[in-house]
């Protein structure tokens, strides 16, 4: 057994070794914006997210709108946010970029990644559709405004996404009123679900609640009904839930079969 002392030496230099490796970044050390940006590229390779942040942030505020470095310094502190789970911040970031600098080859990208940050913080469709509203601005705006982007087809995609998910955030209130029979809230939902987000499957399901409510005595719109059965027949012909609910009245004089 080496003696105590040593032991004891070893141990402090290993936890002086540790304590260097994971001392924050100073920024003073680089006195150049090229070696401060070197160095949080390294950091951010590295995986070291907050230092990252560190040396791109600084950049950030002291670069020259027209450097060529701003517009990278912007991109990877908005990556490296989205790396540190700070997704407001990381849109924040990629927003600036192609707000600031719409001309540059960065710009789409920014624009996508601060769509699909947004995205992230909508959870569930149940949950405040804020964010949910923010990434399908961001979304159209990048189709708008860059339609040959590799990024257009992918945000039409998350467009659809996002249409299904207000959807059913619609579709659940609705059902909320149906449920506590405030039929005529229910009716404004559903109607809202169909007209708004025509082509999402909460859109027939939606239809088939308003013939339900329609048919309910407390309520009797008949001429309702048979119009809803009417659109839901024509563009649902082979739907199961169509065919049960709206099933054709059988002809005068035919005895109508049961299911």
């Amino acid at each position: 057994m080496p003696p105590l002392r040593s032991r004891v030496l070893v141990v402090l230099l290993l936890v002086a070794g540790v304590a260097a490796c994971q001392r924050a970044l100073n920024v003073r050390s680089y006195p150049t914006p090229e070696s401060l940006y070197a160095a949080g590229l390294a950091a951010y390779e590295q995986g070291k997210v907050a230092d990252a942040i560190t040396a791109f942030e600084k950049l950030t505020f002291d670069l020259p709108t027209r450097d060529t470095l701003l517009t990278r310094a912007h991109w990877y502190l908005g990556q490296a946010r989205r790396k540190n789970a700070e997704r407001l911040l990381a849109a924040q970031s990629f927003l600036r970029l192609a707000e600031q600098h719409p001309g540059d080859s960065l710009a789409d990208d920014a624009l996508y990644m601060a769509a699909l940050s947004y995205r992230e913080m909508w959870r569930r469709p149940s949950l405040d559709a804020e964010y949910g509203v923010l990434a399908q601005s961001q979304f159209r705006l990048l189709q708008d405004v860059f339609p040959n982007s590799p990024f257009a087809d992918s945000s039409a995609r998350k467009l659809a996404e996002l249409e299904e998910w207000f959807a059913a955030k619609d579709y659940e209130t609705g059902m909320h009123y149906y449920r506590r029979r405030a039929y005529d809230s229910a009716i404004l939902y559903f109607q809202d679900v169909v007209r708004k987000y025509p082509n999402t499957d909460k859109a027939r399901q939606s239809m088939l609640q308003l013939v339900r409510i329609f048919r309910l005595p407390v309520i009797n719109y008949v001429e309702d009904a048979v119009e809803v059965c009417n659109a839901l027949r024509a563009g649902f012909p082979t739907d199961p839930d169509v065919l049960e609910l709206c099933a054709e009245p059988a002809p005068e004089g035919v005895p109508a079969t049961g299911r």
